[in-house]
């Protein structure tokens, strides 16, 4: 009966065993599809360095990395790690490395460009700004340049209101004197070099007119002859040998008509007075303080 039983249990554990060694050959041909595209897999992936900041298929899914470690006859970890285990453990690390060094390429893309953008944008403020602040300065200089116009219109206008004012008011630049002897008629050469210093004055000049009084020491009608011919020859000179316009010159033969308190001679004489009014100011900034030329003849 021992041997009997002895034999009986030496079977048992032969078939236990040939089940087990069956059991145990299934299971690594059920694994070894799965882990022959793990290599390819991880040959596949792609590496830091060509990795495309633009692309996103590849980037993180936020879900953990799968865990496999059950390995060995059922189910039991191996204590001696296989290369193909090692593989699959690796491999989607490997991965999410990848997937970092892209979203770390995209982000420092990204800041460039906006840094870029920013530069830009403050180069062209700053660029305005330059043109609006030299625009500013020649409106500002333009602006003074009519303030200053505006002055000088403004006095030039007020000037011209007084000179138009002032149209019809003339005053006494000159009083000449030329003597005659009682029985002469024409001009010596005194006589002309004053009228020579009358018209000297004249040059250039505007608003002015020539007031030409004749007086004599006759009498009555021979007077007003007489001192008609003296003061026509005087206006002959000026105007023939002075080219002096006629319409500024007033003649008048006053005979042995009173003279004025400021004549200082008596006897026939005729006076050449030279008045200016407000027109001739303009072109004439001094005049003369009005002290008579006086020419005398004998």
């Amino acid at each position: 009966m021992n041997r009997i039983g002895l034999v009986s249990a030496v079977l048992l554990a032969a078939n236990l065993g040939a089940v087990a060694v069956a059991q145990s050959s299934a299971s690594q041909a059920a694994q070894t599809p799965s882990n022959a595209s793990q290599p390819s897999t991880a040959q596949t992936s792609p590496s830091p360095t060509a990795a495309n900041p633009s692309d996103s298929s590849t980037y993180a899914t936020g879900q953990p990395l799968p865990t496999k470690s059950n390995e060995g006859f059922w189910g039991h970890l191996n204590p001696l790690a296989r290369k193909k285990w090692v593989n699959r453990q690796v491999t989607p690390v490997k991965d999410r490395l990848n997937e970092l060094d892209q979203l770390a390429a995209k982000n420092a893309s990204d800041i460039k460009d906006v840094d870029s953008r920013a530069q830009a944008g403050i180069h062209q403020a700053q660029n305005t700004a330059d043109q609006a602040n030299q625009q500013a300065q020649t409106a500002s200089a333009q602006a003074g340049q009519a303030n200053q116009l505006a002055q000088q219109a403004s006095a030039q206008t007020a000037k011209l209101g007084t000179t138009v004012t002032n149209l019809d008011k003339y005053q006494q630049i000159t009083d000449t004197e030329i003597h005659f002897l009682s029985s002469q008629r024409a001009l010596n050469a005194k006589a002309k070099d004053a009228l020579d210093q009358v018209a000297t004055q004249l040059n250039g000049q505007k608003g002015y007119i020539v007031e030409v009084q004749g007086y004599s020491s006759l009498r009555g009608q021979a007077g007003i002859r007489s001192s008609q011919a003296m003061s026509d020859a005087v206006v002959r000179y000026l105007v023939v040998d002075h080219h002096i316009p006629v319409y500024r010159i007033y003649r008048i033969a006053m005979g042995d008509a009173p003279r004025g308190s400021e004549s200082s001679t008596r006897g026939t004489v005729v006076h050449v007075t030279l008045m200016h009014n407000s027109l001739a100011a303009l072109d004439s900034p001094s005049t003369n303080g009005g002290s008579p030329i006086g020419a005398t003849q004998q």
